[in-house]
């Protein structure tokens, strides 16, 4: 089941990622227990929808926990005062703009675990993100996106 790859994290992701297993582990077992418990009470289970419905939940949180386990034991918590702005890699906030439209945009490149478009956090296995890895100041790229393809160039990289 494990590929064995490592994830890369910030501390504050790995706090997110453990404190999101301990909620499931307790809370949301003991949840899922007391609801089959309460559909076991109510007598045939070979016609019991509710009990069909909580231990299929049951089933999605079993997984759910194996792959947080899975990424925890594989997290490397990432030094951000060690990251290179010379080019941009994990962690690095790179600001482009479209070379079309000349709008800009602020994209912090993120492990796939903490990508959030909203925040401006993308995942470096995203399209853009690849694209932007390893790219300088200056640089111009061409990224092939759902939409077709857009041509960025590198304003600035900070950590």
């Amino acid at each position: 089941m494990s590929d064995n790859k490592p994830v890369y994290l910030t501390k504050e992701g790995l706090d997110k990622l453990k404190a999101e297993l301990h909620f499931s582990r307790t809370k949301e077992r003991a949840r899922i227990a007391d609801a089959i418990a309460e559909a076991r009470a109510q007598g045939d289970l070979s016609e019991n929808a509710e009990y069909d419905a909580a231990k299929e939940e049951q089933s999605h949180l079993e997984a759910k926990i194996a792959k947080l386990e899975e990424t925890i034991a594989n997290a490397r918590l990432i030094d951000e005062t060690k990251v290179d702005t010379s080019k941009a890699f994990i962690l690095s906030t790179v600001t482009v703009q479209n070379r079309k439209t000349k709008s800009q945009q602020n994209y912090t490149l993120v492990s796939a675990q903490e990508a959030d478009l909203a925040s401006g956090k993308i995942s470096v296995s995203s399209p853009i993100g690849k694209g932007l890895l390893g790219t300088s100041v200056g640089d111009v790229i061409k990224i092939k996106v759902p939409a077709g393809e857009v041509e960025l160039e590198v304003l600035s990289i900070s950590r």
